[in-house]
C-alpha cells in the first residue's frame, strides 16, 4: 500500500480533529490576547498612578475598559437590534422558503430557529427606550 492510499483512509479522521484544535485554539488565542491587553492597561495605569503620587497630583480612576467586559453597552448602535433582528428574520424566512421549495414543509421548519432569533432582537429592539430627537435649532 502506498502513501496515497493510506493518507486516503486517514484523511476523513483528520479533518474533525483539525477543525476541532483549530477552533479550539483560535477561541483560547483569543482569550489570552484579551488578558494580555487588560493587563498591559493594568501596568500603564499603574506606572501612570505611581508617577502622579510622587509629584503630588490627584490620582487618576481606573479606566472603565478595563473593569468592563468585552461588550460595553454605551458602544452599541441605537439601531442594532433592529439591523441585527431583521437580518435574522430574513435569513430564516430565505431557508425556510428554500427548504420548502426543495424539500417539504417538515424540513422548512428549520427556518424557525433563525427566524425566533430575529423575532428576539425586535422585542429587544421594541422594549428599549429611544432618546427623542431634539427639535431643530434656528
Amino acid at each position: 500500500m502506498d502513501f496515497g492510499t493510506s493518507l486516503k483512509h486517514i484523511m476523513p479522521f483528520l479533518i474533525p480533529i483539525v477543525a476541532i484544535v483549530m477552533g479550539v485554539g483560535i477561541g483560547m488565542l483569543a482569550l489570552w490576547i484579551d488578558y494580555r491587553k487588560k493587563r498591559d492597561i493594568f501596568e500603564l495605569h499603574h506606572k501612570e498612578r505611581m508617577l502622579a503620587i510622587e509629584r503630588g497630583m490627584d490620582v487618576p480612576p481606573l479606566p472603565e475598559a478595563l473593569l468592563a467586559g468585552n461588550r460595553d453597552e454605551r458602544c452599541q448602535a441605537p439601531g442594532d437590534d433592529l439591523r441585527r433582528g431583521l437580518m435574522w428574520l430574513l435569513v430564516g424566512l430565505a431557508i425556510g422558503v428554500a427548504l420548502f421549495l426543495n424539500r417539504s414543509l417538515e424540513s422548512a421548519a428549520w427556518g424557525l430557529i433563525p427566524m425566533a432569533v430575529g423575532a428576539a432582537h425586535l422585542i429587544t429592539y421594541g422594549r428599549h427606550p429611544r432618546p427623542q430627537d431634539a427639535p431643530p435649532t434656528r
